[in-house]
């Protein structure tokens, strides 16, 4: 009997997914394409606003690709994980939903790609992190085109070609990790954020996420077309909530927000 790659835990409009398989929350095509299934229906279920994802145990958050299953199948680099590639968050299609990540432990390989595809990430402050695939000859996908955008070209291609550990107050100084917290506290720290935007502007969330991922690559100019033209950006400037944002604010009160 094959292992359970995740669970899920709801809470509220919080989904919180935790990734379980072996002693180190790896991940095969197989799961991956679970993964991405589940991702979809996230995307699609009205009542799920928000997602966590972390790990199971306080060592490994994830080690990313099952080299275990490699080895015994016929399951390679090029295997099919998905539409939104390896562990569903590589490239999803029109994945609009906040996913915050709670990094308890070592975010390797597939591991670390995963964390680099969430929006807000906390890290506990054992966490460590690693493009280790080039000890093993495979090449880091997410990794080269991901981390480049969100790091300095030279530290970026140093990780990925030594292979070289970071730790969490490495990471947080080039950016990729939001908040550093006390080993055991990522997920209530990860809950208190999710708390926070749950709160907040419903319909703002997806405009914001929206507007940042089609405009990532485009001149400035070119933005702001894309802006313009985004439905989602549309939905909050016809909103009954850009009208209580305002009048709340001149009533001195906290705005009641119906997310319409």
């Amino acid at each position: 009997m094959s292992e359970i790659p995740f669970t899920l835990k709801t809470r509220n409009s919080i989904l919180e997914v935790t990734l379980c398989k072996g002693k180190a929350n790896v991940v095969s095509a197989r799961d991956s394409r679970e993964l991405n299934v589940m991702w979809e229906r996230f995307r699609d279920n009205p009542d799920q606003r928000f997602a966590i994802i972390t790990g199971k145990g306080e060592k490994f958050f994830s080690a990313g690709w099952d080299l275990k299953n490699v080895a015994e199948t016929e399951e390679s680099s090029d295997s099919d994980y998905g539409s939104g590639g390896f562990g569903g968050l590589n490239y999803p299609r029109n994945l609009n939903k906040p996913v915050i990540c709670a990094v308890n432990g070592i975010a390797c390989g597939g591991g670390f790609e995963i964390m680099l595809g969430c929006d807000i990430i906390v890290a506990e402050e054992h966490a460590t992190f690693s493009l280790p695939e080039i000890k093993v000859g495979v090449l880091p996908d997410s990794g080269v085109i991901k981390l480049r955008r969100r790091i300095p070209y030279h530290v970026a291609i140093d990780l990925m070609m030594t292979g070289r550990w970071m730790d969490a107050e490495e990471a947080k100084h080039w950016g990729l990790v939001n908040y550093i917290v006390p080993k055991g506290s990522g997920m209530i720290k990860a809950r208190e954020i999710a708390d926070t935007l749950a709160a907040g502007p419903p319909l703002l969330y997806p405009a914001i996420k929206q507007v940042l991922r089609l405009t990532e690559t485009v001149s400035e100019h070119e933005a702001f077309k894309i802006h313009d033209a985004c439905s989602s950006v549309e939905a909050v400037n016809r909103s009954e909530d850009i009208k209580e944002g305002a009048k709340a604010f001149a009533e001195k009160r906290e705005p009641v927000w119906r997310g319409e």
